[in-house]
C-alpha cells in the first residue's frame, strides 16, 4: 500500500519537504531532478486514514462512520446556521455541567455531541471546496484574459505610433526633381590621376599599398 505521507524516490522513501528540495534550478537544468512518482493505482493512506481511488472527492458521512444530523436534500446555508446554533447551545450546556456537575457522565456525552457537530460543519464546508476551486480557476482565467487583451491593446497602440512616425518621416523628405536625379546618376569627376591615386592610397591597407608600388615598378 502506498503512503501519501512519504514519496518513493530511488528506492528510498523521502518526506515531501526533502523531495521538493531535490528540484533545484541546477538539477532541472542538468536533468538530475527525480522523475515524478508513479500514480497510485489501488489505495493509499493519508494522515493515517485509508483512501481508495474509487472514493468520491467528498465522501459521505456514513462512509466515514458518522451519523448524519441533516437530511439528504437540504439547504447548506440553513443547515450551517442550525449547526452553528446547536454548537453554541451545546457549548453552553457543557459549561453549565462543568460548573454545577463536574463529575456528571453527561459531560462526555456533550463533548461527543460537540465533536459530531464540528465534523458536520467541516463536512459541509468541504462540500463547497469544488465550487470554490472552480470559481478560483474562472477568476484566474478571466484575469489572464484581461491581461492579454491589455497587452495586445498596448502593442497595437505602439504599432500605430510607429506607423505615424514612419509616415511623418516619409512626408518630411524633400521632393527630388529630374535635374537632381540626373546629377546624382552622373559619374563624378575623378580629376588628376595622380591625385586620385594619392587619395586612393591614403585609405588603403599598407600591404595593399606595397603591392601596388611593386606592380608600378615592374
Amino acid at each position: 500500500m502506498a503512503n501519501a505521507d512519504t514519496i518513493q524516490v530511488s528506492s528510498l522513501p523521502l518526506p515531501p519537504a526533502q523531495y521538493i528540495n531535490l528540484f533545484t534550478d541546477e538539477n532541472i537544468r542538468k536533468n538530475r531532478a527525480p522523475k515524478p512518482p508513479p500514480p497510485i493505482q489501488d489505495s493509499y493512506t493519508m494522515f493515517g486514514n485509508p483512501f481508495s481511488n474509487d472514493d468520491n472527492i467528498i465522501r459521505p458521512l456514513e462512509a466515514q462512520g458518522f451519523k448524519r444530523l441533516y437530511p439528504q436534500h437540504f439547504d447548506r446555508r440553513k443547515e450551517l446556521k442550525k449547526l452553528n446554533h446547536s454548537l453554541l447551545v451545546n457549548f453552553l450546556d457543557l459549561i453549565d455541567l462543568l460548573v454545577h456537575y463536574p463529575d456528571s457522565p453527561r459531560r462526555a456525552e456533550k463533548i461527543e455531541d460537540l465533536s459530531l457537530l464540528f465534523v458536520h460543519i467541516h463536512h459541509l464546508l468541504n462540500e463547497f471546496r469544488p465550487h470554490q476551486a472552480r470559481e478560483t480557476l474562472r477568476v484566474m482565467m478571466e484575469l489572464q484574459k484581461r491581461q492579454r487583451i491589455e497587452t495586445t491593446q498596448r502593442f497595437q497602440n505602439h504599432l500605430e505610433k510607429v506607423r505615424e512616425m514612419v509616415k511623418a518621416a516619409f512626408a518630411s523628405l524633400p521632393d527630388l526633381t529630374e535635374a537632381d536625379l540626373s546629377s546624382a546618376t552622373e559619374p563624378m569627376d575623378t580629376g588628376d590621376e595622380s591625385e586620385t591615386g594619392k587619395g586612393r592610397g591614403e585609405g588603403c591597407h599598407p600591404l595593399d599599398r606595397l603591392m601596388c608600388e611593386l606592380v608600378d615598378n615592374m
